[in-house]
């Protein structure tokens, strides 16, 4: 019925199958489409602010810490942001990851950072992340202080994280391309 092929044929279609599975066979899992972030982080004045609350706005975190001398020029540029922008759906939040932990060298109760607020003219919500979860989890490395991140108004992390600051900078010109674009 069937003819036996000569070894060499035999051979050679065995590596053309073996090749042929190799180049054809999937060499990555199939990409998940991005999920949005999902957070809820407690403000120092008693309330919460939720990733679900914002849906649809285009958000920005300033992550700081209320004992780095970068975080007060931090806060004004972002208040002038929030001052800026204060007639669209933007939201902008201070998130403080100063420890709640007294045993702590960075600790700062929310009264200090309400303080710290006050001090430096900073008139938007203040928000705390302790434990860095949500600071570790948009990707910004632990040594990056002050961070922006940047979420769209489907909840997705806008680009990568912005580390550092330049205190001669303007940052409200610095994300103004970003921002309009999202808005």
């Amino acid at each position: 019925m069937f003819k036996q092929l000569p070894r060499p044929f035999n051979v050679f279609a065995l590596a053309l199958l073996v090749i042929g599975a190799q180049v054809f066979a999937p060499t990555q899992a199939v990409a998940q489409a991005p999920q949005p972030v999902n957070f809820s982080l407690r403000s120092v004045d008693g309330g919460t602010i939720s990733s679900e609350m914002l849906r649809g706005d285009v958000v920005v975190l300033a992550f700081g810490a209320s004992w780095l001398p970068l975080s007060r020029t931090q806060v004004q540029g972002v208040q002038k942001l929030a001052d800026e922008y204060a007639d669209r759906n933007l939201r902008v939040y201070w998130v403080s990851t100063d420890s709640e932990s007294p045993k702590s060298k960075n600790y700062a109760t929310d009264e200090q950072l309400r303080a710290f607020a006050h001090r430096n003219q900073l008139k938007i919500a203040v928000l705390r992340d302790p434990d860095g979860e949500l600071f570790k989890h948009m990707g910004v490395e632990r040594n990056v202080l002050p961070a922006l991140v940047i979420i769209n108004k489907d909840g997705l992390v806008d680009g990568a994280p912005i580390g550092g600051l330049d205190p001669e900078g303007n940052l409200v010109e610095q994300l103004a391309p970003r921002l309009n674009k999202l808005l």
